[in-house]
């Protein structure tokens, strides 16, 4: 499947959004990626999670691990193709933490797994978590990143499925706010 075919998944589903968004990250856009839409049909969650497999080798991971929430759906399609254990990092009180009784075996070699990356925020904070824990987060795989230009993001190798270059915005910098566009928080730290 090519970049083309996998963007077209997210248009079919109504999750290639436009209007003026705060995303994850604080940052403004007028794109928004829903992966919920588009992972909530499991044959474009297992079509997905092949492609980001193929960029890996299974025998390199010992467990996958994903933060909540975008990357819960992704993050298990791709821990089931691959026949490994799946965790999850989440936030409480503000902070990424690991819960629900989770343990990660030291030493053990981790695959991070998110849907979409802008900032690579969510993503470092798992890996931090995993590293508190005694793991080795060993390679990051994302469905989308919508800034691949962005280098240093990251001290471990990764790869993504779609580079979809999307400008974003500080709030102070952000046209549509200066427009008066009333803003939208989309994602998992915003309202829906």
């Amino acid at each position: 499947m090519n970049e083309k075919q996998m963007l077209t998944m997210y248009e079919d589903a109504g999750a290639l959004l436009n209007g003026h968004f705060v995303l994850s990250s604080g940052r403004h856009s007028a794109k928004y990626l829903q992966s919920a839409l588009v992972l909530m049909d499991l044959s474009n969650a297992t079509a997905l999670a092949g492609e980001l497999i193929s960029k890996v080798n299974a025998e390199d991971f010992d467990m996958v691990v994903a933060p909540a929430i975008g990357g819960l759906v992704i993050g298990q399609e791709v821990a089931r193709l691959l026949n490994k254990p799946f965790i999850f990092t989440e936030r409480k009180e503000g902070e990424m933490q690991l819960r629900r009784g989770f343990t990660i075996v030291q030493n053990s070699r981790l695959l991070v797994v998110e849907d979409v990356i802008t900032t690579g925020g969510s993503v470092r904070e798992c890996i931090e978590v995993v590293r508190q824990h005694g793991g080795t987060p060993a390679q990051i795989v994302a469905v989308v990143d919508r800034a691949p230009d962005s280098e240093g993001r990251f001290d471990i190798p990764y790869a993504t499925a779609i580079a979809m270059r999307v400008e974003t915005f500080t709030s102070e910098a952000c046209p549509m706010c200066a427009d008066g566009i009333p803003a939208v928080k989309p994602g998992s730290r915003g309202a829906a």
